[in-house]
């Protein structure tokens, strides 16, 4: 899976076995693209926290993984962060390592950029170290999430830092009343995504029922000086066009993954909304918005 913003208002497919990335590619790309704004900041913030070394400019970063990259955007987007480093794409599915090979090539980051086919974690063990490791929205997809992060840290080298993206806050996207349907439509979506995810996690293989504390996984990893921080994007009414595909896309996701558990009502409206030539569907909607928070949880090696 990839780095790239859990679709709203579900958290996107799991079964990577069954996902035609040639179609859904393109998708996560652009998810990735209009999230851009609150990575530049999380990187920015990476680049703060390894302030007093020779890394306070970029300069001292030689490796970079992004374990779980997608389609390279935010790959790309640490190479540029750190410009003396070579990045390593790391990701289990080919096509999307192939849309990343060709998103380096076009801002002329071929030659820093290159990509790693691989399972996490058991697929890691080739990759060697790196100063920086970045895994955003990809560790949930990971049975035991906490021998993940263990798996990560140990390819950190000696001071390097460790950032995993997960939590945050449910996107928001729609008014409590959107002139059809039952009003709160939105909460009751988040309640059956959540319920999905309980599922979809417990269904992993080698899933392990585990408090999920981030910063212990990291201190349990033998990391230190864990630091956790959360990253806005806030974009208003109107949204430009890109951003109502965004929405009206992961909108049909949550449909096929978790309609079903929305009484008729639910599902009428939210078929509607997901509809691009209905009236009342999110691409034609004035009111429509994206408020989204990121969390990351750092440490360092020792």
């Amino acid at each position: 899976m990839s780095n790239d913003e859990r679709p709203a208002p579900g958290r996107g497919p799991h079964d990577t076995a069954q996902i035609d990335w040639e179609v859904f590619g393109p998708l996560l790309e652009r998810g990735a693209e209009l999230h851009l704004p609150l990575y530049e900041q999380a990187a920015a913030w990476l680049r703060q926290l390894l302030a007093g070394t020779a890394a306070a400019v970029g300069q001292g970063v030689e490796r970079v993984l992004d374990v779980g990259s997608g389609p390279g955007v935010v790959s790309c987007l640490l190479a540029q962060a750190f410009p003396a480093a070579e990045v390593v794409a790391v990701d289990a599915s080919a096509a999307l390592l192939e849309r990343a090979h060709a998103r380096a090539g076009r801002l002329g980051l071929g030659d820093r950029v290159r990509t790693h086919l691989a399972e996490l974690p058991d697929g890691l063990d080739a990759l060697g170290g790196a100063d920086v490791i970045w895994s955003a929205r990809t560790l949930h997809h990971v049975g035991d999430q906490r021998a993940a992060v263990a798996a990560l840290g140990a390819h950190l080298r000696p001071g390097g830092l460790l950032a995993v993206c997960e939590g945050g806050l449910t996107p928001r996207f729609l008014p409590r009343d959107i002139g059809i349907g039952r009003p709160g439509l939105q909460s009751r979506l988040d309640a059956a995504c959540e319920d999905w995810f309980v599922e979809m996690r417990a269904a992993l293989p080698g899933a392990v029922d585990d408090t999920e504390d981030w910063p212990a996984f990291l201190a349990d990893a033998g990391l230190r000086t864990p630091r956790t921080r959360s990253f806005l994007l806030d974009l208003p009414a109107p949204l430009t066009e890109d951003a109502r595909a965004y929405l009206q896309d992961h909108l049909t996701q949550g449909l096929d993954l978790y309609g079903d558990r929305l009484d008729e009502g639910d599902r009428t409206t939210l078929a509607r909304l997901a509809d691009p030539d209905d009236a009342a569907g999110i691409v034609r909607r004035p009111d429509a918005f994206l408020l989204s928070a990121q969390t990351f949880h750092t440490a360092r090696a020792q």
